[in-house]
């Protein structure tokens, strides 16, 4: 079993433009020695989108909540819908609306130019709005990749049904995972990743137990989206972002070719008194560092402060994207 190391809510919310109330659960640009990015890698930033309600804007065509065109290079933006409606467009051409359950992963890669807004529909209609966005690093390999843009629907991805552990007699299914990324054993998930991730997308709906098992040379979280389950048997509420321990094995001491071996993480979503189990939604990431250096500010994430400033340089003259 992976055990814990920290449990991490406890950042007050601020706004991203006027469409976003998030909770900033992890920043590469944070130096606290007990959780940083050497703890986090390949993740660099997560924002957990609190439920917030929106009333109806009447300037829902003209003027969308969100934010407006902004830059990025050298790492990907995913984000994914719980709640409301987000639409991208951005330079290169990529653009789209994701609804409850669907994913936008953008390359920034050598640059990029992009904007994020709730859709036409949800603005006119309001309600509630929640998401989450998660930065994830680029090797210097690929550090000036090509943008990209990769717009994921639900029913692309694949969906795994979670057995009670404690009543496998019965096969009794007590949730489901989305495979965004990664694999969940020999199942491939729906998006294109340049270093080995893990993000599924998890709903239990139903009393009961199940294990999910990770890489053991992978840095693993897990977020409590919404609800309350235990955790390795510690209680854990939505906004909370767990840590556990440190990988057990790196990628270097082992041979290629080889399969990690798995770490596992028990989640037991207890009855309650009456019977009526509202859903626990949690979002696992797990990664393999890519060990390099980070040299960030803002919306850029380089290798060297010569390469960051060099992408300064190259935004105020008008050759970013060029």
């Amino acid at each position: 079993m992976r055990p814990i190391k920290n449990i991490h809510g406890d950042k007050a919310p601020h706004w991203v433009g006027d469409g976003f109330y998030v909770k900033t659960l992890i920043n590469h640009l944070d130096d606290s020695p007990d959780f940083n990015y050497s703890h986090t890698d390949p993740f660099l930033l997560f924002d957990y989108g609190t439920p917030t309600t929106f009333d109806p804007n009447p300037n829902y065509k003209t003027q969308p909540h969100g934010i407006g065109q902004h830059p990025h290079k050298g790492f990907e933006t995913v984000t994914i819908a719980y709640e409301g409606e987000i639409s991208h467009a951005d330079s290169v051409g990529g653009q789209g609306t994701i609804q409850e359950g669907d994913v936008q992963w953008m390359t920034a890669g050598r640059g990029i130019m992009h904007e994020e807004f709730h859709s036409e529909a949800f603005g006119q209609r309001g309600g509630v709005f929640s998401m989450v966005q998660l930065w994830v690093n680029l090797p210097s390999t690929h550090k000036l990749t090509d943008p990209n843009y990769q717009s994921i629907k639900r029913v692309d991805m694949p969906i795994v049904e979670l057995i009670d552990s404690h009543n496998l007699d019965h096969q009794t299914t007590i949730g489901k995972a989305a495979i965004i990324a990664g694999t969940w054993q020999e199942i491939t998930g729906a998006a294109n990743t340049f270093t080995p991730i893990n993000l599924w997308d998890i709903e239990l709906h139903t009393a009961g137990a199940t294990t999910l098992k990770v890489p053991n040379t992978h840095n693993t979280l897990l977020l409590i989206q919404e609800g309350e389950l235990l955790v390795n048997g510690t209680s854990v509420s939505a906004g909370n972002l767990i840590q556990f321990d440190a990988p057990t094995q790196h990628r270097t001491d082992m041979q290629a070719e080889q399969k990690p071996a798995a770490d596992t993480i028990e989640l037991l979503y207890p009855a309650t008194e009456n019977g009526e189990q509202a859903p626990v939604k949690l979002l696992l990431l797990s990664g393999e560092p890519i060990g390099e250096p980070v040299a960030g500010y803002g919306p850029f994430v380089m290798n060297t402060q010569e390469e960051l400033r060099q992408t300064f340089r190259d935004y105020q003259t008008g050759n970013f994207i060029k």
